[in-house]
C-alpha cells in the first residue's frame, strides 16, 4: 500500500513539474519563431495543462486499464467545475466576458450531449474515438479563429505572462519535458491500478477520484493565478478548453487505442454527475448576467456560486461512496 501510493504522489509532482518545463519550452520555441501570444495561450498553454491527462490516458490505455482513463476524463471535468472554479470564484469573484457566453459555454454544452450520446450503448468503440479527435479539431479551429479578432481577449492573453527562454534552453525544456511526463504518467497509472487492485476497487473509481484530482492540480494554479490577475475570459476559458480537450481528445485515447466495455452505471452516475456539472456552470453564467455587479454584457459569478459549486463537488464523492 505504501509504495503505490508514494508512487502516486511522486507521479503527480512530476506531472505538474514536467507539464510546466513542456509548456515553458512550447512556449517560448513559438513566440521565437514569432507566433502571437494570444495563439499561444489558446494553444500551446491550453494543451500543456491538459498534457498530464491526455498522457495518463494513453498510457493507461496501453496497459489495458481504459476504466482509469475513462474515469480520468469524466472525474477532470467534474473536478474542474466543482473544485477548481468553484474555488476561484471563492478566492476571487469573476466577470465572465461575452464571448464565453455566445459560443464556448453553448459549444461544451453541445460537446457533452453529443458525447453522451455516443456512449448510450455503453462501449468507447474506434468509431466514437476518431468523431471525438474529428471535433476537437473543428471546434479548437473555430475558436482560435474567433478569438484571434476579439481585441479584449488578445488584449489579456498579450498580458499573460509567458516564458521567454533561449532556443536552446527552450528545446532542451520541451525534450524534458516530455520524458517526465511520459515517465511520471506511466508511473502514476501503475500506483492507481496497484491501489484498486489492492482495495478491490473499480480502476473506473481510481480515475474518477484520486486520478482526477492530481491531474486538475495544473489547471486549478492556472486558473487561480488568471483570476487573481484580473484576466476572468483566460481563466473560465481554461475550464471550458480543458473540459472540450477531456471530453474530445482524453476519452478518445481508450476507444482509440483500447475499445472499452463501460459500467452500466457509469452513464447514469457519473456521467450525468458530470452533466449536472456542466449544466451548473452555464446557469451559473447566465444567471450572472442580471446580477447587480455584472460589467456591461458580461456575467458576474460571486462567493456564493463558489460555495455551491464546492459543495456540489463533495456531495458527489458522497454519491460515488454510497453506490460503490
Amino acid at each position: 500500500m505504501l509504495i503505490p501510493l508514494l508512487t502516486i504522489l511522486i507521479a503527480f509532482a512530476l506531472l505538474m513539474w514536467s507539464a510546466d518545463m513542456f509548456v515553458a519550452g512550447a512556449a517560448s520555441i513559438a513566440g521565437n519563431l514569432g507566433m502571437s501570444p494570444v495563439i499561444i495561450g489558446l494553444t500551446i498553454v491550453s494543451l500543456g495543462t491538459s498534457a498530464p491527462e491526455i498522457l495518463v490516458s494513453i498510457t493507461a490505455a496501453l496497459a489495458g486499464s481504459g476504466g482509469l482513463a475513462i474515469g480520468n476524463a469524466v472525474g477532470s471535468n467534474i473536478a474542474n467545475v466543482g473544485l477548481v472554479l468553484g474555488i476561484t470564484v471563492l478566492v476571487t469573484p469573476i466577470q465572465v466576458h461575452p464571448g464565453c457566453m455566445r459560443s464556448e459555454l453553448p459549444t461544451l454544452l453541445v460537446v457533452t450531449a453529443g458525447t453522451g450520446l455516443l456512449l448510450l450503448d455503453v462501449e468507447l468503440e474506434r468509431s466514437d474515438a476518431i468523431l471525438m479527435i474529428t471535433a476537437l479539431v473543428l471546434i479548437l479551429g473555430q475558436m482560435v479563429r474567433s478569438q484571434v479578432r476579439d481585441p479584449h481577449v488578445a488584449e489579456e492573453a498579450g498580458d499573460e505572462e509567458l516564458p521567454h527562454l533561449a532556443t536552446t534552453k527552450a528545446w532542451a525544456f520541451l525534450g524534458v519535458g516530455v520524458v517526465l511526463l511520459l515517465a511520471s504518467s506511466k508511473a502514476l497509472v501503475w500506483g492507481a491500478s496497484a491501489i484498486a487492485m489492492q482495495f478491490g476497487v473499480p480502476e473506473l473509481v481510481i480515475g474518477l477520484t484520486i486520478v482526477a484530482v492530481g491531474t486538475s492540480l495544473p489547471e486549478l494554479a492556472a486558473t487561480l493565478a488568471s483570476a487573481l490577475r484580473g484576466h476572468a475570459e483566460i481563466a473560465i476559458g481554461n475550464i471550458v478548453g480543458s473540459n472540450l480537450f477531456n471530453l474530445l481528445a482524453v476519452m478518445a485515447m481508450p476507444g482509440l487505442l483500447a475499445p472499452e466495455q463501460l459500467p452500466v452505471n457509469f452513464l447514469v452516475r457519473d456521467y450525468g454527475a458530470m452533466c449536472i456539472a456542466t449544466l451548473a456552470m452555464a446557469a451559473a453564467a447566465y444567471h450572472g448576467l442580471r446580477h447587480k455587479r455584472a460589467q456591461p454584457g458580461h456575467s458576474y459569478l460571486g462567493r456564493a456560486v463558489g460555495t455551491l459549486f464546492c459543495l456540489g463537488y463533495a456531495l458527489y464523492y458522497y454519491w460515488l461512496y454510497v453506490t460503490l
